[in-house]
């Protein structure tokens, strides 16, 4: 049995919304997930990295969860960490990347 404390984690929420009046093409690394946001919708974006890491890896400043590049016509968001989740403002799932990722929801249960 494993016990809770191995699947303790680290979460961080990123808001990603779409002011434009066009679609934006949202993707997220490190697997190049691509999605479709469309004009005034928001997505969030979840990331977890185990508390043992101390870092999130693979972002130009290592201590962040995310780094967004954000062009005329998409938006690409670096998520690091374990795994991710998008979901949209009421927490319905839109897809999760599920490599071995313990948590999924808007974070860890206390």
């Amino acid at each position: 049995m494993i016990g809770a404390s191995a699947f303790r984690e680290v979460s961080a929420r990123l808001l990603v919304r779409n002011d434009g009046e066009a679609p934006l093409e949202l993707t997220v690394e490190p697997w190049a997930d691509a999605y479709q946001l469309l004009p005034g919708q928001t997505c969030v974006v979840v990331t977890h990295s185990p508390a043992e890491d101390g870092s999130w890896s693979g972002t130009l400043r290592g201590d962040e969860p995310f780094q967004v590049d954000h062009r005329r016509d998409s938006v690409t968001v670096w998520a690091n960490g374990n795994c991710f989740h998008l979901s949209d403002m009421a927490g319905d799932a839109i897809d999760a990347a599920d490599w071995q990722c313990p948590v999924q929801g808007s974070g860890p249960e206390k």
